[in-house]
């Protein structure tokens, strides 16, 4: 069975999530690191578990020649996502008045929607709508 783009995109974001937070939780329980340590070291990985199936499962750009370009790419627009996650999150809450969790599932909604269209065209080349 061959899953359309947007649904292998949202598996893998979802596994990438699954992994930050579950590893962050091993390092911090088990392996007894300072959280905000751990949190980085999960964002890491979990960043690393994003790209690879991003890439190879979703886009099924298979081509290595530009990997490293493509790392670099979906970094920085990582790091932006990060940037406009903070500020939509605390417009949310300190200025709509939202309850910080829905505010931050609303602003991931809307980082994940528009970050698909991006990673499709800029970073995987990807010409098909979906």
């Amino acid at each position: 069975m061959h899953l359309p783009k947007i649904i292998r995109y949202v598996i893998s974001g979802g596994t990438a999530a699954f992994t930050s937070v579950g590893l962050l939780f091993v390092f911090v329980h088990f392996i007894g690191a300072q959280y905000i340590v751990a949190s980085a070291f999960a964002f890491i990985f979990g960043f690393l578990v994003s790209f690879t199936l991003q890439k190879l499962w979703t886009f099924n750009n298979k081509g290595t020649s530009r990997t490293h370009i493509q790392l670099a790419q979906y970094l920085a627009i990582t790091l932006g996502n990060l940037a406009l996650n903070t500020l939509l999150v605390y417009t949310g809450v300190e200025i709509l008045g939202l309850w910080y969790l829905l505010a931050q599932l609303i602003a991931s909604g809307l980082i994940a929607f528009y970050s698909y269209f991006v990673y499709r065209r800029f970073v995987f080349n990807c010409g098909s709508f979906l």
